[in-house]
């Protein structure tokens, strides 16, 4: 049977050793399969994670908990894997921890910070109770190309002295395509916090940072990195290529079958998975980590 681990002993080796593990969104099966297949190719822990547009999108947290579950036990995955919900309200946060999530993010960087900082503390009980870790946000990071706004080192000591298991950080970075003129990263701040705080921290808006700058972010303690932009435009691209060859017009060869239409996609996604892993440094899991493959199949219970 699957379980989920919680990835904080991965995360504290990999701020430990400068290294980041990738954080990467599913939105369907194909997606899903498409991440589990990039992890047991590597042999490196899987972050997979999800939004509460595209779970709502899929049928609804429990469903992708359920989804992701079965793909693990169908690819017979034999490292760890942890399930997040990314960028989720005070109610997403509980409703998944009640499912067995065995990560949250809760998102409460438009609250008022106190707030932000009080309903922060109570989802660390509510998840901690049940093994189960929480990420934070402080500041702002960027929408749609623009926004920002720098967390503060006064935040990022409280919120971790509140028990975060890691902690997002606005440094200059943004969701969804990086437009042109964009300035690039606050190293500045970064360091700042990252000389304040020891927890993991991670950076939002992965996709489209330039390497140089995600390395040297990684150098600064940033240990986990979302992906999801990048491996949408993959899945594009290689899906566009697929047509305008007219390989989905071949009827005597079933191409418009969504079993190969999807495929190209689906593949480009394992393959920009495998080749981030590369130049992030993900360590190998092998059979000398058994203190990053401990059991939790509680987690899994309703």
């Amino acid at each position: 049977m699957a379980f989920l681990v919680n990835g904080n002993e991965i995360l504290k080796d990999a701020r430990r050793n400068q290294y980041a593990v990738g954080a990467y969104n599913t939105n369907n099966l194909e997606w899903t399969r498409a991440l589990v297949s990039g992890a047991k190719e590597t042999r490196t822990p899987l972050l997979i994670q999800v939004s509460t547009g595209a779970a709502k999108y899929m049928g609804g947290y429990k469903l992708v908990r359920d989804l992701v579950l079965n793909v693990m036990d169908s690819m017979d995955i034999d490292v760890p894997v942890i399930l997040n919900l990314d960028h989720g309200d005070f109610e997403s946060a509980k409703e998944c921890i009640e499912l067995g999530y065995s990560s949250v993010m809760f998102d409460g960087h438009k609250l008022p910070v106190e707030e932000n900082l009080a309903k922060t503390k109570e989802i660390v009980r509510l998840a901690h109770e049940r093994g189960i870790a929480v990420e934070a946000e402080i500041g702002k990071i960027g929408e749609n190309q623009g926004g920002g706004e720098l967390a503060s080192v006064e935040d990022a000591i409280r919120f971790a002295e509140a028990g975060v298991d890691r902690l997002a950080c606005g440094i200059g970075n943004i969701h969804g395509v990086y437009p042109e003129g964009w300035e690039g990263l606050n190293f500045d701040r970064l360091k700042e916090i990252s000389d304040a705080v020891d927890v993991p921290l991670v950076l939002h808006g992965g996709s489209g940072i330039p390497q140089d700058q995600v390395k040297k972010a990684i150098s600064l303690g940033i240990a986990k990195i979302n992906i999801n932009t990048e491996f949408q435009l993959a899945f594009q691209k290689a899906t566009r290529e697929y047509i305008e060859a007219g390989h989905d017009q071949d009827r005597s060869n079933k191409g418009f079958d969504p079993r190969k239409l999807l495929r190209p996609g689906t593949d480009a996604i394992t393959e920009s998975m495998k080749e981030m892993i590369s130049w992030m440094g993900t360590r190998p899991i092998d059979d000398r980590d058994s203190k990053f493959v401990f059991d939790e199949a509680s987690l899994n219970e309703e």
